[in-house]
């Protein structure tokens, strides 16, 4: 399986999963549909399915004329489904779901919203975690609660520490600022910080990162207890 990351909007991620056999095509969370579009057009793909982790119009935008264009499948979340967009596919918690050399297991992370999904490649020992897990941050809380959020990164903790995480927005820069003025004396969130801007000057992305990575410089990973996390994630929405 082959990763293509896309820029969309202003600082989104949207990713083609590519079978280079079949030349067949996932893509997951569409912004927006023109660049999905040019890449899936010059590579000369076949998109067969859209995947969404949640139903923020930045992660669906795409879906509807993607849908149309390609006669693609939509997959979400069972319990979200009256807020995702043209959804064939409703997945439960835990389910694994499979497709030619395509497969993933759902697992129901609430907290930004009450309907997250992130999708596990368990194979690849790929995630994509949409709003939920950043690199070096996590996702505002809006629909659920602080604890939800920190269970829900405990459970991604729980993951193999080589596992690849490919997230919904570059906001690394941003979050490292943030890191630093509450873990200073981070070595390892340091030499991070020096790796990212070094990527950015080169016009590459900060993604993917990965788990072992996050573990040591991601304070909100770090966090020992709902408490602590609670209060990190309410002094970040005010940073």
């Amino acid at each position: 399986m082959k990763i293509e990351i896309i820029k969309c909007l202003e600082d989104n991620f949207s990713y083609l999963l590519i079978d280079e056999v079949t030349k067949s095509a996932i893509v997951v969370d569409p912004s927006e549909s023109k660049p999905i579009i040019d890449k899936i057009e010059s590579l000369n793909l076949k998109l067969k399915f859209i995947m969404n982790t949640h139903h923020h119009y930045d992660h669906v935008g795409g879906n509807k004329e993607l849908k149309k264009l390609y006669n693609a499948k939509v997959i979400g979340f069972d319990e979200d489904k009256h807020r995702i967009p043209e959804i064939d596919i409703c997945l439960k918690n835990n389910e694994i779901w499979k497709d030619g050399i395509f497969e993933a297991k759902v697992f129901h992370i609430p907290g930004h919203t009450l309907g997250h999904i992130c999708f596990y490649f368990f194979r690849e020992n790929v995630l994509f975690s949409g709003d939920t897990l950043f690199s070096l941050g996590c996702g505002r809380v809006f629909e659920g609660t602080h604890e939800q959020m920190f269970n829900s990164l405990q459970l991604l903790k729980n993951l193999p520490s080589k596992t690849e995480i490919y997230c919904g927005h570059e906001y690394t820069l941003k979050n490292s600022d943030f890191c630093l003025k509450y873990d200073s004396e981070n070595s390892a969130l340091i030499s991070k910080i020096q790796l990212i801007k070094n990527q950015l000057a080169k016009g590459q992305p900060t993604i993917p990162t990965t788990l072992e990575e996050e573990l040591k410089t991601n304070i909100f990973l770090r966090s020992k207890n709902v408490e602590k996390f609670s209060k990190l994630r309410d002094l970040k929405d005010n940073f």
